[in-house]
């Protein structure tokens, strides 16, 4: 018999008994390991002799290995147990890696020297080990961003010198154990973000009196937060953030003499801010945002000399803004909108201080805006809108020349907006809307190089729009409505190769419309309404790829309507009041656009019989339709007999199949409490709970109380390719990745094109079968919001955190299946791909579009290339479906979808017709949130549709008891916060 090449390497190679006993520990190891990316090709003793020189290994003087980093290697497989019998390794980290398995107790007991275990990031399952606190010499254990589950185990409080423990992101249950307090030598102390039951924060924690750092946001916490935290006179950094805390706010906080932030924000917390966080040495963040708090602002709240962020906004807070916001030296961000803040701004705020972020937003602020909130020289963002503000903007503010983002809409400022301020090199957003200013627009705008959105609506600007507004490269927003606008369109304009929306109307401009429109390629919003416009419409408006809104009502327009603007997928067409002649396009000749072209006189509308040939027309028209009708139920009669006979062959030949056990090939992806035998036992028509174009679906209860779908797929004759690409596409991906809110694959069995999925059963059927039958009622506002979220979180997962990303290709709410407790989940991954994002190349190319009707990208339909944008347009439509309670596609629609039939009806209607009567619209103001970002995913520009990544983080926003993203790295930073634009700043 040959030895194993291992072992054979080490009988060859001059080592040392310790080295080889190590070596041989190494090679162990990398035979445990899957390595996609080749990242231990190095660790080869006949190429590398060395060990000490393999990749992430680190050996002491004495050629001993000491640590051990194999962290963002793409590693994956078990957890590596011989790497514990490593004599003096004390320092092991292997974070961001694909590691799936539980963690046996057994396997880290010979960790004996270990004072480092950082296993963040990673897949593991099953309990977190309890034999972890046997390590004598253990200091920091990191097992954030897995998916342990179950309770934190009593041994835990056992742990004899343990620093910091970090479990934040998984799947923990029960409450935050009380005994951890025993943990004395415990530095950090980190727990967020699992799904813990509600409890409050256990007071005992307070006996921690080495604690730094305490992170429990989003931990469930209930009830008050003990006065006793302010006995922790080194604690640094204190989260309680996203939890349900209620009461006040314990004035014994402002005892934390080393604090450096307090984040208590989205919480329930009521009552007044308590004095005394001003004379705080050593703060400064303080976060409250987005609580019940009353009251004024303390007055001493900004003389804690390093407080760089102050976060109060979404409270009830009243009175004026505190005179000491203008000494403070420190203060970079200040956000308190959405409170009732009175009075005006101090005289010198902002001129001693270094402020970069203000928002202010939504308050009844008064007076004008302070000549010196830019002397700092930092002031990045400046938002301010919502309020009643009054005078003329400061010279002063055209000379900020760090500004990025000005919003001022909606207050009462007027006078003459200086014009420096137009043409400021780094602004990319200026918001005055909603005012009374007056003058016009400076040919100085042409230095504003990086200015997007333009929005003067709603003012009583004049003179004509200068020609320099064509040096503006990057912008793609123009809306200046309701003002006193004159003179020509410049021709300048069509070199706005960015401009996605045009907004002029109500003004009174003239002559008539420059050539060369079709230069403005991503234009998809043209509104030109209540002008003086005159000459043709322009035919090369039709060539206007994403052109959707147009709108030249109210002018003086001639000529025909051009038959070209047919070829525009149009949410809204009006050309009414102008003085167009002729006939109409066929397309629009239907009562669809009936009220798009009155006020034309000249104009033949071809709609109600009036133009010659219409009845001649028609006649024919029924009669080649009744000709069609008859044909079409010949073929559907002689197809539904050959289906007939094709089940009733195919159930005999299954059958039989089932009936032969022992050839049947089992493929687990978890540990199985059952055998293929039993599952086969459950395949019963009695037992059907759907079925598909891909087979059907059995619900089988097993003998140990587990209770678990099973999906059959028949391939047969020309059927079984997309069977097979089917199932394959299935194993393959739901086989590796691991996700709460992804539907969990238990194994699959295989018999010659007999297959078997077996995933886990989920009580409430799927949301699309929900949603649309005769139990929708049960599904109300919080429970809706709970799926959209959930599912928004599986998509990110494949979007952003699988490598490659997965693209779903079918997301609708058939394919979002619920549990018990109406938790959502992804499922039916047949047509899933992966996407390899490589710089510089277009997306993938489909050869068959994969997607459901109502569901498809508009896109991906004429150019069959599918990128993630494309399940973010579906993951739209499914979040309007949920809003409204309408399918994707109805015949109550015509001849639009559900994407445009929201649009219409909002514009025409309101939005109290669009949201679903079944929702209590105590509700509404959430609902109109998500709905706006539903019909953002649902964009008809790519470009426009927001990552899975960002929908989240907005619907997130959403709810006062959401929960913000856990920091990026995964890690127990203490300072890891979100700086995320608010909601008004956004």
């Amino acid at each position: 018999m040959f030895l194993p090449f291992s072992i054979l390497l080490l009988l060859l190679l001059p080592f040392s008994s310790s080295s080889s006993d190590e070596l041989h520990l190494l090679l162990q190891t990398k035979q445990l390991f899957s390595d996609p990316t080749n990242a231990l090709s190095n660790w080869d003793p006949i190429l590398h002799p060395n060990f000490c020189n393999w990749t992430g290994i680190t050996c002491s003087s004495s050629s001993t290995i000491t640590i051990i980093n194999l962290s963002y290697l793409s590693l994956s497989g078990p957890f590596p147990s011989p790497l514990c019998h490593l004599p003096s390794l004390s320092s092991l980290y292997l974070s961001s890696n694909n590691l799936n398995s539980s963690i046996p107790p057994s396997s880290l007991l010979p960790c004996s020297s270990l004072s480092l275990l950082d296993l963040s990031e990673n897949l593991f399952t099953g309990p977190l080990p309890s034999s972890l606190p046997s390590l004598p010499s253990l200091s920091y254990l990191d097992l954030s961003a897995n998916n342990f589950s179950g309770l934190i185990p009593s041994s835990f409080s056992l742990f004899p010198n343990l620093k910091a423990l970090s479990l934040v992101g998984n799947l923990l249950t029960g409450t935050i154990p009380p005994f951890l307090s025993n943990i004395s030598t415990l530095h950090q102390l980190n727990l967020s973000y699992n799904p813990f039951h509600p409890s409050p924060l256990p007071p005992s924690f307070s006996s921690l009196s080495s604690l730094q750092i305490l992170w429990l946001a989003g931990c469930n916490l209930i009830g008050p937060i003990p006065s006793s935290l302010g006995l922790l006179s080194k604690l640094q950094n204190l989260d309680l953030s996203t939890n349900n805390l209620t009461g006040s706010i314990p004035a014994s906080l402002s005892n934390l003499s080393s604090v450096i932030q307090i984040e208590l924000y989205v919480n329930k917390l009521s009552g007044p801010i308590p004095h005394g966080f001003g004379k705080l040495p050593m703060l400064q963040r303080l976060d409250f945002a987005t609580n019940e708090l009353t009251g004024s602002i303390p007055q001493d709240l900004f003389d804690a000399p390093l407080l760089d962020s102050v976060h109060l906004y979404e409270n009830q807070l009243t009175g004026e803004i505190p005179l000491g916001v203008a000494r403070s030296r420190s203060l970079t961000d200040l956000r308190l909108f959405t409170n009732q803040l009175t009075g005006a701004l101090p005289a010198g705020f902002g001129r001693s201080s270094l402020l970069v972020f203000v928002d202010l937003s939504d308050n009844h602020l008064s007076g004008p805006v302070p000549a010196g909130i830019c002397d700092g020289g930092g002031l990045e963002q400046l938002l301010l809108l919502d309020n009643s503000l009054n005078g003329s903007l400061p010279e002063s503010l055209g000379r900020c020349r760090t500004l990025t983002r000005l919003r001022l809409a909606n207050n009462e400022l007027s006078g003459e907006v200086p014009d420096s301020l137009w043409g400021l090199p780094h602004v990319s957003l200026i918001e005055l809307s909603g005012n009374h200013f007056s003058g016009s627009i400076s040919p100085a705008i042409s230095t504003a190089a990086n200015l997007s959105k333009l929005d003067i609506f709603g003012n009583q600007f004049s003179g004509s729009i200068p020609p320099e507004i064509g040096a503006l490269s990057l912008l793609y927003e123009f809306s200046a409505g309701d003002n006193q606008l004159s003179g020509d369109l410049p021709s300048e304009l069509l070199n706005l190769a960015e401009l996605g929306k045009l907004d002029l109307h109500n003004n009174s401009l003239s002559g008539e419309l420059p050539k060369g429109v079709r230069s403005l390629q991503k234009l998809s919003e043209l509104n030109l309404a209540h002008n003086v416009f005159t000459g043709s419409i322009p035919p090369e408006l039709g060539d206007l790829p994403v052109l959707n809104y147009l709108d030249f009502s109210v002018n003086d327009f001639v000529g025909e309507v051009p038959v070209q603007l047919q070829n525009l997928k149009l949410n809204k067409l009006n050309l009414s009041y102008n003085k167009l002649s002729g006939s109409l396009p066929p397309l629009f000749a239907t009562n669809s656009y009936k009220t798009s072209f009155i006020g034309n006189p000249g104009l033949c509308s071809g709609m109600q019989g009036q133009c010659s040939g219409d009845k001649q027309l028609n006649h024919k028209s029924l009669n080649w339709l009744l000709r069609f009708m008859f044909i079409l139920a010949a073929f559907l009669l002689m197809a539904g007999v050959l289906w007939f006979y094709y089940k009733y062959k195919n159930l005999n030949s299954s059958s039989n199949l089932i009936t032969d056990k022992s050839k049947w090939t089992l493929t687990s992806f978890h540990k199985l409490g059952f055998s293929e035998y039993e599952i086969f036992g459950c395949l019963d028509e009695d037992n059907v709970i759907g079925s598909g174009a891909s087979g059907k679906v059995y619900k089988a209860e097993l003998s140990n109380g587990e209770v678990v779908a099973i999906k059959k797929l028949w391939g047969a004759s020309k059927l079984a390719n997309d069977s097979n690409d089917g199932f394959n596409a299935e194993v393959a991906t739901l086989g590796k990745i691991r996700h709460k809110n992804i539907v969990k694959l238990w194994c699959c069995c295989t018999y010659e094109d007999c297959k078997l999925l077996v995933y886990e059963y989920m009580a409430n059927g799927s949301l699309g079968d929900l949603l649309h039958g005769t139990k929708a009622g049960i599904l109300d506002w919080p429970i809706r919001y709970k799926i959209i979220l959930d599912a928004a979180e599986g998509l990110s997962y494949l979007h952003h955190d699988c490598v490659p990303a997965i693209v779903h290709r079918d997301v609708k709410s058939n394919n979002i299946l619920l549990d018990g407790e109406f938790g959502a989940k992804l499922a039916d991954f047949g047509v899933a791909k992966n996407v390899e994002a490589v710089t510089g190349k277009s997306p993938k190319s489909m050869s068959v579009i994969a997607g459901s009707c109502g569901y498809i990208a508009p896109e991906y339909a004429y150019t069959m290339r599918v990128n993630e944008k494309s399940d973010i347009y579906s993951f739209g439509v499914v979040i309007l479906e949920l809003v409204t309670g309408k399918l994707p596609v109805d015949p109550e629609f015509g001849e639009k979808d559900l994407v445009k039939w929201v649009c219409s009806t909002l514009e025409h209607k309101g939005v109290d017709n669009v949201i679903d009567p079944k929702l209590d619209l105590c509700f509404k103001e959430e609902i109109l949130k998500v709905l706006s970002i539903g019909i953002l995913c649902a964009s008809s520009l790519p470009i426009n549709r927001p990552s899975m990544r960002r929908v989240v983080t907005m619907l997130l926003d959403v709810s006062p008891v959401s929960k913000p993203k856990v920091s990026k790295d995964g890690k127990m930073s203490p300072y890891y916060f979100d700086d995320n634009d608010s909601v008004a700043g956004s």
